[in-house]
């Protein structure tokens, strides 16, 4: 049997594959009982998470166990596999324990360093561990995988490189400013009671905001939540539970609310955010759109009194046009093929995709006729071509003067995938909103600690230890097959002696006995300690065939020893 991992993350699925694809406790549970109902797996463990989607298991057939794996993923997050496959990534083998390894250092996290991943790889095995889908392969790369995060965070900075993802978060909120000063005073609102809001609600409260809110779905989680808060040593706040249906009447008075739940659908749309920050900024809750200042029937100032024709073109569809047309004569109108004469091939294609997106197809209210229409064209383009030599091309999209928008009173940070807040109350005036797709764009650039180099370090260590540990437990059960055939052959050659020789005393039988058994330990011994070191090495599985080959040992007793071990490991309590 062999390892593989099959998954996506927000390495290489977009925020909104993610989303689509993001499995409910449900799902995960019957996805881990239909993998190892599936022919190809033996084992099998979810590690479900806002930025990854990864399904373990212990597989007979790479090809088969790739193919069976993609399906199962598909069909139980409910998108179709042709839509889900080009964001899929598959490891194997020493690759696939790499990949774990380094996400439970944090080196695969949006935010590089965060330790919120070691408690959700704690769960996935114990979720696969009460549905009995991990054995002895599963349980121990777990287990490692968990003590290898440990010590990279114990050995190392890491946790320099990067903070969790709550603190990143509420940073991007404070806009890269001192998180306690733009904390200090503000009332909180948290949605949700799992481990990401509870780590939310606690660094609110020690970053000093003076009252949190906690609202769930499950009334008792919330007030479970709230009195840890207030009993609390390292923070003075002020922490209250309410019912999920007041959450709109306390967003009103909050100044910021995080949102991580479980929900399917949107909790806050952008609706009741309007509604929640009405009446707190002028214009509150309208959309912010862009070239707002140019008023309607106006024609923007460079195109010069020539160019009215162009005056009922939205600014945005003029603005996509790849003439620079600060530097076209008075009189030039960008209107018309006659315009795209001098052009390079790329201009020329670029200018092709502005005219189908239906710009110069508009009617004109005052339209001439064809010929008038070419004359002022080829005589714009003469004149344009006697000054600058060709019609220029333009290289850089001229900067927009944006209305200036007021400051938030509403701040916003969504941790949930799927999404609980609607995107589009980032264009609320009064407003800020950070979600996991504008983190992880504010993340892509993040520069990487010196630590990190030595994470790598233990992370290749231990995969080459758990790799090794692994061939040599390969070998175990047919040297321990091995070991119970010599003690067979011993106990029948000592009743044999009996036979022989019946007044046999006590005292000479236990001798006989032991020095025959020391006779037999001692051949054994040196044999079996080298063939348990060459399986450790690359490429040593095959020791276990031979030994089994050599000593024509029963196949039956070495499955038996393989069983009895991986039901211990099946019981084994996380840890």
């Amino acid at each position: 049997m062999s390892l593989l991992v099959v998954g996506l993350s927000h390495r290489s699925a977009p925020v909104s594959v993610l989303e689509r694809a993001s499995l409910s406790t449900d799902a995960q549970v019957k996805l881990l009982q239909d993998t190892v109902a599936a022919e190809p797996a033996a084992e099998a463990a979810v590690l479900a998470t806002c930025n990854r989607i990864e399904l373990y298991a212990d597989v007979d057939k790479f090809h088969a166990g790739v193919a069976e794996l993609s399906t199962l993923l598909a069909q139980h997050s409910g998108v179709g596999l042709e839509e889900l496959t080009p964001y899929l990534y598959v490891h194997y083998e020493d690759r696939a324990v790499h990949h774990l390894f380094s996400v439970a250092c944090g080196l695969d996290s949006m935010v590089v360093g965060e330790g919120q991943i070691l408690g959700q790889i704690k769960d996935s095995l114990a979720k696969a561990q009460d549905l009995h889908t991990a054995g002895r392969l599963l349980n121990d790369l777990f287990q490692q995988a968990l003590r290898v995060g440990k010590r990279a965070h114990s050995e190392t900075g890491i946790d320099r490189a990067g903070q969790s993802l709550v603190t990143f978060g509420l940073q991007q909120l404070a806009r890269g400013g001192d998180v306690p000063a733009w904390a200090a005073g503000k009332k909180a609102l948290v949605i949700g009671a799992g481990s990401m809001s509870s780590l939310a609600a606690a660094t609110l409260a020690r970053a000093g905001v003076a009252e949190v809110v906690v609202a769930n779905r499950t009334f008792e989680r919330a007030e479970r939540l709230a009195e840890i808060l207030n009993q609390a040593e390292d923070a003075d706040v002020v922490a209250r539970a309410v019912p999920m249906e007041s959450v709109a009447v306390e967003l009103t008075r909050a100044d910021v609310a995080v949102s991580c739940t479980g929900a399917t659908g949107l909790v806050l749309t952008a609706e009741a955010v309007a509604s929640a920050v009405r009446g707190r900024v002028p214009d509150a809750g309208a959309v912010r759109e862009p070239d707002a200042q140019l008023g309607a029937g106006e024609v923007p100032p460079r195109f010069g009194p020539g160019a009215a024709q162009a005056a009922a073109a939205p600014a945005a569809e003029e603005d996509s046009c790849p003439l620079d047309l600060s530097a076209v004569q008075p009189g030039f109108s960008v209107m018309g093929e006659a315009a795209v004469a001098g052009m390079d091939a790329a201009t020329l294609e670029q200018h092709a995709v502005w005219v189908d997106k239906g710009t110069v197809v508009q009617r004109r209210e005052d339209a001439r006729s064809a010929a008038e229409a070419d004359a002022e064209l080829i005589g714009a383009l003469a004149a344009t071509v006697a000054t600058v030599g060709r019609i220029p091309e333009r290289r850089r999209p001229e900067p927009v003067d944006e209305a200036v928008r007021p400051e938030p009173v509403l701040f916003l940070l969504d941790l949930a995938m799927p999404r609980d807040i609607d995107a589009a109350a980032h264009r609320l005036a009064g407003v800020r909103l950070v979600d996991i797709e504008s983190l992880a764009e504010a993340s892509a650039d993040a520069p990487m600690a010196a630590d990190v180099d030595q994470v790598r370090r233990i992370v290749a260590d231990e995969v080459a230890a758990f790799g090794a540990a692994q061939r040599a437990a390969h070998i175990t059960p047919t040297v321990v097959a091995l070991r119970t055939m010599a003690a067979d052959v011993v106990a029948g050659e000592i009743a044999r002696l009996e036979g022989r020789l019946p007044g046999l005393d006590d005292k000479h039988r236990a001798e006989i006995t032991q020095t025959v058994k020391r006779v037999v330990d001692k051949l054994l011994h040196a044999p079996t300690v080298r063939v348990k070191q060459l399986a450790a090495e690359p490429g040593g599985a095959g020791y276990a065939d031979a030994l089994r080959t050599l000593f024509d040992l029963d196949p039956e007793t070495v499955a038996s020893v393989s069983r009895a071990e991986d039901t211990h490991e099946k019981n084994r309590e996380p840890r």
